[in-house]
């Protein structure tokens, strides 16, 4: 049997004089040189899960990150909400709104301006939708000097706004109106099939031209064919209100904003009617109780990755024993095998403990408060929460209640030093932690020269393709040496059988 390496000028000659299984012992040697290359390749895929789990726990970091955002802000902690007597006036509180109680009585609500068709603009056979200059109008027929048109209407100060139109025939009545009412006009037109009408009305409620109508046109396709009389508009209404029994107000819409709470009219009122604005203080504790869990989660996960047991009796499978087991036996082994890569991490480790600072050390800002365990957030007793936050849900209300703007100077207080808020503080420590997990695992847009466990992967791969390489010449020289052995005794034979031949004859 003669065999040929790749890559090799030399030829491979089984056991053909000696009877051997040479292919099996050339494999049972090169098996235990490969044994190295297994430890290299384990190394290898070792590295690679150290990096996935640096990555996670980065991920994760850097979601919590995101919802820093929410808790620096002013709104977070002074949540306000506004309650009405009557559902004829609702409103909306903002966190600069005063509390207290608003009293409105409302006389009026503000309408649009509307213009309605005085009849039927076409008999039955009208199709809307079909090209205009092909209909017949009650009135006529459309030309194409008919679509050239404008329509004028008001802006808030009562300066006219005018918007010119040109259409062909082709196009149809329910278009036009379609591209009139997209249009900056201002206004809505369309047309009614059942009573064949066509209705044009402002987009806008109130009365803003004091002294003439609200939508003004003059041509022939409004006036005649639309039979749209411009003296027959219905006009705009301003809405007309009292504050508190002694302001009167007019307002172009339904809607007006008083001292940082904007009202709501959907009705007139007989009566005054009452809202009340006060602060949201479950709104705010929420929101701070969702970060107080999302930070415990945070801890929680970490200190699990710190703790994880690592089994050093499961190291990574190599492909020839995965062969020879179950998807369901690689699973099992692969998660002990997982298992402890970020086991006691300094990186880690650190940032638990800058996070727990950013906590626990003083506040020093011009508020009442100073530290967490004044406004009910305190550490668990239990060792095993490892530093977990619990939150004394009736005294965090409390601060809230009366004194929300020093709870949001406690937590975000933009400043650097001693008075530095707690969510500053975080938001600092969670970016030297992943700026440090990118120096050691870096990211998916780092090449493997930018980041410590990147270099180590290069330092590997590098030995593994030495490595190949040796074996392929080990191999090789294995095959010259049973070659050599094969050739050898192969000429003995051809000499013993030449002597027996010649003795015996």
């Amino acid at each position: 049997m003669v065999n040929s390496i790749s890559g090799s000028n030399s030829m491979r000659v089984g056991g053909l004089a000696s009877g051997m299984d040479t292919d099996s012992l050339v494999e049972q040697l090169m098996n235990a040189e490969r044994q190295k290359l297994y430890k290299l390749q384990q190394q290898q895929t070792k590295l690679n899960w150290q990096q996935d789990a640096y990555r996670g726990v980065n991920t994760s970091l850097a979601s919590f990150d995101d919802s820093l955002l929410s808790m620096k802000l002013s709104t977070t902690y002074n949540v306000k909400t506004a309650s009405s007597t009557s559902s004829a006036v609702t409103a909306t509180a903002t966190s600069s709104s005063a509390n207290g109680t608003y009293s409105l009585q409302v006389n009026e609500i503000a309408t649009s301006a509307i213009n309605v068709s005085q009849a039927a603009i076409a008999g039955t056979d009208f199709d809307p939708n079909a090209a205009i200059g092909e209909q017949n109008f009650t009135n006529g027929t459309v030309t194409a000097n008919d679509l050239k048109f404008s329509i004028t209407t008001y802006d808030k100060d009562g300066a006219a706004q005018t918007t010119d139109f040109e259409f062909s025939t082709t196009d149809s009545l329910n278009k036009i109106l379609k591209d009139i009412s997209n249009s900056d006009a201002g206004v809505r037109a369309f047309y009614d099939e059942q009573s064949k009408k066509v209705i044009l009305e402002k987009k806008d409620t109130g009365d803003f031209n004091k002294d003439g109508k609200e939508i003004e046109f003059s041509n022939n396709f409004f006036n005649n064919l639309l039979q749209l009389d411009q003296s027959a508009e219905t006009g705009g209404v301003d809405a007309q209100f009292t504050y508190n029994g002694a302001l009167p107000i007019t307002s172009h819409s339904n809607s007006y904003t008083l001292g940082g709470v904007t009202f709501n009219f959907t009705e007139k009122t007989e009566n005054p009617v009452k809202v009340t604005v006060s602060n949201d203080v479950d709104a705010a504790f929420n929101k701070i109780k969702d970060f107080v869990d999302s930070y415990n989660k945070i801890v929680e996960d970490v200190n699990a990755k710190l703790s994880e047991k690592v089994y050093r009796d499961y190291p990574p499978l190599t492909d020839d024993q995965k062969k020879e087991m179950s998807e369901d036996e690689i699973k099992l082994w692969d998660e002990k095998a997982k298992s402890g890569m970020l086991k006691g991490d300094s990186v880690l480790q650190n940032s638990l403990y800058s996070l727990r600072s950013a906590w626990y050390n003083n506040v020093e800002s011009d508020g009442p408060y100073s530290q967490l365990a004044q406004i009910g957030i305190t550490t668990s007793n239990n060792y095993l929460d490892n530093g977990k936050l619990i939150i004394d849900e009736e005294k965090l209300k409390a601060a809230l209640t009366e004194n929300p703007d020093g709870v949001y100077k406690l937590f975000s207080n933009d400043v650097e030093g001693e008075g530095r808020g707690i969510v500053n503080r975080i938001e600092d420590t969670l970016k030297t932690t992943m700026d440090n997990i990118y120096q050691k695992a870096g990211k998916s847009t780092y090449t493997n020269d930018q980041f410590t466990i990147g270099k180590q992967l290069n330092d590997v791969q590098d030995r593994i393709d030495s490595f190949q390489d040796y074996l392929t010449q080990v191999e090789d020289r294995y095959w010259r040496q049973f070659t050599a052995m094969e050739t050898a005794i192969s000429q003995m034979n051809q000499q013993s059988a030449y002597l027996a031949s010649n003795f015996g004859g």
